[in-house]
């Protein structure tokens, strides 16, 4: 039977490696897999109908990258067009990678995983599906895991007092409908990060208003949606594959010098940041108190503003700021703690997600259930205690795509070291220079504080108090740190190599 010929329910089909996921991830790690070991056989598993992952859940207005395309796009794949794209853009540039490549005749669309199981008698995980046609399964030697970080299915919405007495329309952003009718509406949109800077603008254009009601502001960096470098290089005659990898080296220095100078120097990068909305919003515009936050510039996402639009939204008296809690809803709106009552037709909250670990999938090593909170996480990508498994968790300050790029070198390198050794299994392990490590929660909070990864604690795997055991979130080391992982090192322990194993599993 070949890939793409469709499995019969009940069957049990074998591959070298599982990928989960055809969203960025998946398709990321598709491609460096078979174009670096192409002598392995694989499968991509996606719950959905079709691929895209994230660009395929949010359908809201304006959906649109919050990274540049530069760095968020594949560094095999150039980008061409503006550097902040729409979802519908995205979603066409990963269907070129999956035509171009052929991973079309890989994915397998509509497969729901219910469990994933490794032995170490056998060396193997079996994965079980669900599909319209029934059950099936696969075995693999190797489990990818690109499911992505949050529920696609239920988004985070707070137990907001007198929700169910609100009479109006209410949405959260993730499951929008696409054909609903906004023109004309009294909008109020909850929430102040990346999502709420995206719809505003849009819902501003058709609406009668726009209410952002947050709870506390948000940082944001306006700029141009354009690039000068890459513009002028196209310019002089310059070949896409060169402008974007030049290009894609500019925005990744340019990023690495601001996320030093948002520590060291923030209150600076926050002048500088004010400056950039003053361009769009006018000289006297005021950041006290909506667009003051209370928290580090370096501690959460920087929201990138194309052109300034929520901040032109605003300055026309389309869009307006009221930064307070929720007391509770009547049927016409909302009245804050402070007793401002609004009047809304419409309430979209844009309150984020609900991390969900390893998309909710049930794990078992040898017949135990997995908890991944009693796990220490080898560098954001592998876990103790779990063998064959890579787990794709990307950047938070800088483009998720690119540790896509990094761990698909790592893991190519780890397969061929793998069969190289003749191995059949590899797990990392605290060394004995680890066993007093202190054990730490998956990231430190004044390093990175958004509200759901804070409300998912729980669910994340722990750190420990050295480097190699934890997901630093530094790009900028890590793309120097890991071609230089000794793969031979006391962490790593393989099975099936006879003498050349460390230690017993």
């Amino acid at each position: 039977m070949t890939q793409q010929q469709a499995q019969s329910a009940g069957t049990t089909q074998h591959v070298d490696v599982l990928i989960v996921g055809a969203g960025i991830s998946g398709i990321g790690s598709a491609y460096h897999l078979q174009d670096q070991c192409p002598e392995k056989s694989y499968v991509v598993l996606e719950a959905k109908e079709t691929f895209g992952g994230t660009w395929e859940t949010h359908k809201y207005p304006g959906v649109r990258s919050d990274s540049d395309l530069y760095t968020f796009g594949y560094r095999f794949k150039p980008w061409v067009g503006a550097p902040v794209a729409s979802g519908e853009e995205i979603l066409k540039y990963m269907g070129e990678v999956i035509a171009d490549n052929g991973i079309d005749e890989h994915i397998r669309y509509g497969h729901y995983i219910t469990r994933c199981s490794f032995s170490r008698d056998t060396n193997l995980w079996t994965v079980e599906a669900k599909t319209k046609d029934g059950p099936v399964t696969f075995t693999c030697n190797f489990l990818w895991m690109c499911q992505g970080y949050y529920d696609h299915e239920e988004p985070y919405v707070p137990d907001w007092k007198g929700l169910a007495d609100y009479q109006g329309e209410f949405v959260h952003a993730q499951l929008w409908d696409p054909d609903t009718d906004y023109s004309g509406k009294r909008i109020v949109v909850i929430g102040s990060g990346a999502t709420a800077a995206t719809v505003i603008p849009a819902f501003a254009e058709k609406a009668e208003h726009v209410t952002m009601l947050q709870r506390s502001p948000t940082y944001f960096y306006c700029a141009p949606n354009e690039n000068e470098l890459a513009d002028r290089l196209r310019q002089v005659g310059v070949d896409e594959p060169t402008v974007h990898r030049v290009v894609r080296q500019q925005l990744m220095y340019d990023q690495d010098e601001l996320t030093r100078r948002c520590k060291e120097e923030p209150d600076a990068v926050f002048e500088e940041l004010k400056e950039a909305v003053r361009a769009y919003a006018g000289e006297d515009f005021e950041f006290e108190p909506h667009f003051t936050p209370s928290y580090r510039v370096w501690q959460q996402r920087l929201a990138y503003c194309p052109d300034g639009d929520i901040f032109q939204a605003v300055s026309a008296g389309k869009a307006s700021v009221v930064t307070d809690t929720i007391d509770h809803f009547t049927k016409d709106g909302i009245v804050t703690s402070s007793g401002e009552e609004l009047k809304a037709d419409m309430v979209v909250a844009a309150t984020g997600f609900n991390l969900l670990m390893m998309g909710g999938i049930p794990f078992y090593v040898d017949g135990k259930q997995v908890d991944w909170h009693e796990t220490v996480n080898y560098r954001g990508m592998m876990f103790t205690g779990v063998p064959n498994m890579i787990w794709v968790m990307g950047y938070f300050r800088a483009s998720w795509t690119l540790r896509v790029d990094m761990l698909g070198d790592f893991v190519a390198r780890l397969l061929h070291h793998m069969d190289e050794r003749g191995a059949d299994r590899v797990e990392v392990a605290l060394r004995d220079e680890d066993k007093d490590m202190k054990l730490l929660p998956w990231i430190d909070s004044d390093n990175f504080n958004p509200g759901y990864l804070m409300r998912g604690m729980d669910e994340l795997p722990l750190r420990g108090d050295k480097p190699e055991w934890q997901h630093n979130q530094d790009y900028w080391k890590e793309k120097e740190e890991f071609p230089a992982i000794d793969l031979d090192g006391e962490e790593f322990v393989y099975t099936g190599d006879g003498a050349k194993a460390r230690r017993a599993a």
